[in-house]
């Protein structure tokens, strides 16, 4: 059916008759000016794809009454303009799509219907590891290390490059995901065969988010969301709210992006935006550069909202130039946005549309600070670190606790590395790494960093050896800044060389630390520290022995590694003893905010993002002469322990399997609150006592050549047996943190993985109970896919985070929610009972509904049953959203 609203279609530029948009100026509704510029970009987009059929007129009108329908739990579709994946979460992607294209075949149908119909651009920077530090060579060695471990991979992923159309791959080394994406990959505005729109998309990444500093509405989305959007499914989400979120003031000199991001980052997470879009607004956002709100934008996971949007202005265009987009596509840009009314200016305030609610922060007011020793909204100012890690110490395990008896709070463990004697503390820093989107695509806290190093060096201060430090730009821009600014040189002395071009510590890929140190650690149970720059900080991520780990600006990443511990007032002692025998302070060699932006100004010039980006898919040589299969069903190698057809369609057929009721099943695990996706999803080293090192061995490999969890998720086997294998794991059956259950008929303590198995093998069905926010963190698909691989067939919980709740959906494992009030605890359910979940027949399910529960001890409750739209119950009858796609695609045929 043609397009009801094609009227409203026009030239840009009456010289340029065939260079239009739709003017939605013309509907002639009072209520588009009011709107937000977030949801502004939802209507356009159900405008430009309206065809009565995925996208109505009535979604139109739902959006257009935003107002009144964002309380009314109302679903729209969405069709973004583009998908962006990394390679950890991009692989196993690339391999639905390729079991996809043999399922349709299986079916009947045409394999080749199976490609990306919306853009896609996939970003290789999760492989490399800090193997190496503190060497000329460690950006080399690092890379040859990448290539050898993930060859296979690589050769899948160029593979797929070819295989499938409108998919493009950027190689490894070339930087960050994010970074990459705001200075090179996002258009800001699509002129798609002379149609202007707005650029959009969804990425497999919660931290996707960044672009929204640009002006460009993209949020993170499971892999498996993302891979139904690249087949051009639209999204169908729940009209969100809008928090308006005012920025007032300006920042202190001493204040970074960092301390300004950790403070939005708390105050949010006070609020409550978890769902909810925020959008940022006031005369504050002007003092704020682009790479400032990217910073702010990126951290949107971590405060809990869906986007954290900033409308394009002024700043933004200066920013496209200042990156090296072609002259005249800036120009097009402005004139579009500002023909749609979809430019803001932040100082008319007569511009300032309707929100749901307003809040402010008044930037004079934030203070730097760091934020930690578990969780990225645990805000603590600089000033109070000493204190506040001093009172962890001995509080209750928990977010803010480790237990270490009172006795023990000043022990020391002697060591000695490289033939010289050191001693660990709790609260010493062990890692200190500049790393992840969040800071490195900042040129204002890179230099910073930057001019800190060159007067800490001057200063005759120095870090310790075996404090294992590093810088990996988000790209190689950050590398030309630094080198022509001339601080280059500082930071190397101080050990942080560039090691690589990826998100490396940030994800756990930190690598080994020295075995003296690691045997100190673990001696004297110490509670070691990770200082980085990055985004996330939870339990486990970092590196298995650091127990606290803080997030903090790049400066102050250098400053606590000089200090060599968390454990220090800045203000009342210093750093280190010069040469001469005089105090050294923070604040002698803190650079002021305009010594920082001069440099800026000097050094970061359009021609570097052109030299960078005009070579970025040719210039990596190992790329280049991978050879990759050319067949367009893929060649599976029985033998490979990287790339494994996966089991999700083996039984599929064209008839749907009726819904039946969950009978007798047994708890798996009973978990508590905030378990976050690097509990459940397999991420970092493999550890050589666990069900995937033993899978592994029997394929003849050693513990040398295991590599990570994050390397091999195209390999099913490897990724079940990985599942909540975290040794941070809590789970309520076993007293300790161990990635252990209980098997409930013989009582035995089992490997998670070897549990679930006994329990198939038994044809016994599984669900899991969780406590609030389940599934927070990294939007990892595996998070879904493993539990479903070992057999889980509904989780309970308090509540869920938004993208892995999806996740949920399309794996076709049931969410069920609490009613209001009631939990685990409440409800008397120790876990060791067997349940009995009612799912209706398919012709009586709705969103939302309740759900009787049953127990063997003769309890009855009820639980809301968390399929919030009808199109999230039709890919439930379906078994999934992937086996919805195929039956589509083979009918089609």
């Amino acid at each position: 059916m043609s397009n009801p609203f094609q009227h409203l279609v026009e030239p840009l530029n009456p010289a340029e008759p065939k260079k239009t948009f739709f003017n939605l100026h013309k509907l002639n509704d009072t209520r588009y000016a009011r709107l937000p510029f977030s949801i502004r970009v939802l209507l356009e987009s159900a405008i430009r794809n309206c065809d009565e059929f995925l996208v109505k007129s009535k979604d139109v009108n739902n959006i257009l009454n935003w107002k009144v329908t964002q309380y009314e739990n109302v679903e729209v579709p969405f069709r973004p303009a583009r998908v962006i994946l990394q390679d950890f979460t991009g692989v196993p992607a690339v391999v639905d799509f390729a079991a996809m294209r043999d399922a349709v075949k299986r079916l009947g149908g045409d394999p080749e219907k199976i490609n990306p119909v919306c853009p896609a651009d996939l970003v290789i920077d999760h492989s490399i590891q800090v193997d190496f530090n503190r060497r000329e060579d460690s950006l080399q060695k690092n890379q040859e290390l990448e290539f050898e471990r993930n060859r296979e991979r690589f050769e899948f992923l160029k593979w797929g490059s070819q295989a499938f159309q409108n998919m493009r791959i950027i190689p490894p080394g070339s930087g960050i995901i994010h970074q990459v994406n705001l200075e090179y990959l996002a258009r800001v505005v699509f002129d798609q065969d002379g149609l202007y729109y707005p650029d959009s998309l969804v990425g497999t990444d919660s931290h996707t988010t960044m672009i929204d500093g640009l002006g460009v509405l993209g949020w993170g989305v499971g892999g498996i969301e993302a891979e139904a959007v690249m087949l051009g499914q639209p999204i169908s989400m729940v009209l969100p709210e809008v928090i308006g979120y005012k920025l007032m003031g300006s920042p202190h000199h001493l204040v970074t992006s960092t301390d300004i991001v950790l403070t939005v980052t708390k105050h949010l997470r006070q609020v409550g935006v978890v769902g909810k879009f925020v959008e940022f607004f006031g005369p504050g956002v002007a003092q704020l550069s682009i790479a400032d709100r990217a910073t702010i934008s990126n951290m949107c996971p971590e405060y809990g909202a869906t986007a954290a949007f900033f409308p394009v202005d002024l700043v933004s265009i200066r920013y496209l130039q200042q990156t090296g987009r072609e002259e005249n596509k800036v120009k097009y840009i402005q004139k579009y946005l500002e023909a749609a009314g979809l430019f803001r200016d932040f100082s008319n305030t007569e511009q300032d549309p309707d929100f749901t609610q307003v809040v402010e922060l008044d930037l004079s007011t934030v203070v730097p600070c760091c934020s930690g020793p578990k969780r990225p909204q645990d805000k603590v100012a600089v000033s109070d670190m000493r204190t506040d890690f001093e009172s962890c110490l001995g509080a209750k395990q928990g977010f803010k606790g480790f237990h270490i008896p009172q006795g023990h709070h000043n022990d020391k463990v002697k060591f000695c590395y490289n033939d010289a004697d050191y001693e660990l503390a709790h609260g010493s820093v062990v890692i200190a790494a500049i790393t992840s989107c969040t800071n490195t695509s900042n040129p204002s806290v890179m230099l910073g960093a930057g001019l800190l190093a060159k007067n800490a060096v001057e200063a005759g201060l120095t870090v310790k050896p075996y404090i294992k430090t590093s810088l990996s730009p988000g790209s190689g821009v950050v590398t030309y800044y630094l080198r022509d600014s001339g601080v280059m040189p500082y930071l190397s002395q101080l050990g942080f060389d560039v090691v690589g071009y990826g998100c490396m510590t940030c994800i756990g890929n930190s690598g080994p630390l020295p075995e003296s140190v690691v045997e100190a650690i673990t001696q004297g149970d110490l509670v070691a520290v990770g200082v980085l720059s990055g985004n996330r900080n939870f339990e486990g991520r970092v590196h298995p022995n650091t127990r606290a780990n803080y997030l903090a600006s790049p400066p102050l990443v250098i400053a606590y590694a000089i200090a060599g511990t968390i454990r220090i007032d800045f203000e009342t002692e210093p750093l280190g003893i010069n040469a001469d025998g005089k105090p050294v302070f923070l604040r002698d060699i803190w650079p002021t905010r305009d010594e920082i932006q001069a440099v800026e100004r000097k050094y970061v010039i359009p021609g570097m993002f052109k030299e960078v980006y005009e070579k970025i898919e040719k210039v990596n040589e190992s790329w280049n002469n991978l050879k990759a299969p050319t067949d367009q069903l893929y060649p599976w190698d029985p033998n490979s322990t990287y790339i494994k057809s996966p089991p999700f369609f083996d039984n599929l057929t064209m008839e749907l399997v009726p819904s039946t009721p969950i009978t007798d099943a047994y708890v798996l695990l009973n978990l508590g609150d905030s378990v976050t996706t690097d509990h459940i999803s397999p991420a970092g080293n493999i550890a050589r006592n666990s069900p995937a090192a033993r899978y592994l061995t029997n394929k003849g490999l050693t513990p040398r050549e295991f590599n990570s969890y994050g390397s091999r998720r195209g390999n099913d086997a490897v990724m079940a047996r990985g599942t909540f294998a975290n040794i941070r794991l809590f789970n309520k059956f076993i007293t300790k943190q161990a990635p252990l259950t209980i098997h409930l008929p013989s009582n035995e303590t089992l490997d998670i993985f070897d549990a679930a198995e006994r329990y198939i093998q038994a044809g016994q069905n599984l669900i899991l109970l969780t406590g609030k926010e389940y599934g927070s963190g990294s939007s990892r698909d595996w998070a879904a896919k493993g539990p479903f691989l070992l057999g889980i067939k509904a989780v309970l919980a308090e509540s869920y985070e938004r993208i892995h709740r999806s996740n949920l959906v399309g794996m076709g494992i049931i969410p069920l929610q609490y009613l209001p009030g009631e939990n685990a605890e409440a409800l008397g359910l120790s876990g060791q009972e067997l349940y009995t979940i009612l799912i209706p027949e398919d012709k009586d399910l709705r969103p939302g509904m309740n759900v009787e529960i049953k127990l063997n001890t003769g309890k009855t409750f009820e639980a809301i049953m968390r399929f919030d739209t009808d199109v999230e119950l039709t890919y439930y009858r379906n078994g999934g959203i992937l086996n919805y796609m195929i039956r589509k695609m083979a009918n089609s045929s």
